[in-house]
């Protein structure tokens, strides 16, 4: 598992595999988005403000899923 930002305008499924987590920027803001099985993207409901806020969203995910 890795944690991984990307630029809005790259291809996710170019980065990341299953169980990566990926933080993607646009103009809402930034999106915290999980990988799934055969590259299923699940995103967080709401853009952080920060890039701050999202890391630490994607460390405690990181945190209970190795638990």
């Amino acid at each position: 598992m890795k944690i991984a930002t990307v630029d809005g305008n790259a291809s996710i499924a170019d980065h990341c595999r299953e169980k990566d987590i990926v933080l993607v920027t646009d103009d809402c803001g930034w999106w915290t988005c999980f990988i799934g099985a055969h590259g299923a993207i699940e995103t967080c409901d709401i853009a952080f403000s920060t890039l701050e806020k999202s890391v630490n969203t994607a460390r405690a995910a990181a945190e209970f899923a190795s638990e």
